[in-house]
């Protein structure tokens, strides 16, 4: 008698639990580090020498309702997204949902030299840029040679 003790179908299992965990498991982790319950909204996390740039794609949602913060170098974008589908009951099937509704949460860890008093936010066309400035003190800079 032979006993299986992984699961039927290991490889989707790993896959899940890769992307749960947001990435290769032999990736060094990176000085930018974000997370979430859910994936929603998707985010873009990148940088230059002067800037740390955030771009969240929330198509759908009241700038008003979103709500950022940011506090020991941690920023949590939260808020809701409504329902745009009828609620159903007996008269009302829907066939497809795909679209993320309810609360939504992400958090992104700030490296060091980001300034939390320079952070800007936009919201246009369905996207959220967040513009967070790195302290003059840690940006490159050219020094000459006398």
């Amino acid at each position: 008698m032979v006993w299986n003790v992984f699961p039927r179908d290991l490889m989707a299992e790993l896959e899940r639990l890769q992307r749960d965990f947001g990435g290769h498991p032999l990736e060094q982790p990176a000085s930018i580090r974000g997370s979430g319950g859910s994936r929603f909204p998707a985010l873009d996390v990148g940088g230059t020498p002067e800037s740390v740039e955030i771009y969240a794609f929330a198509p759908g949602l009241d700038p008003a309702a979103i709500e950022l913060t940011l506090d020991r170098g941690v920023l949590t974008l939260s808020g809701e997204r409504p329902a745009e589908l009828p609620a159903e009951d007996s008269r009302t099937t829907v066939h497809i949902g795909e679209r993320f509704a309810g609360r939504f949460r992400r958090v992104v860890n700030l490296p060091e030299d980001a300034d939390p008093e320079s952070v800007s936010a936009t919201y246009r066309d369905g996207v959220l840029h967040i513009r967070v400035t790195r302290r003059a003190a840690s940006r490159p800079r050219r020094i000459s040679v006398q």
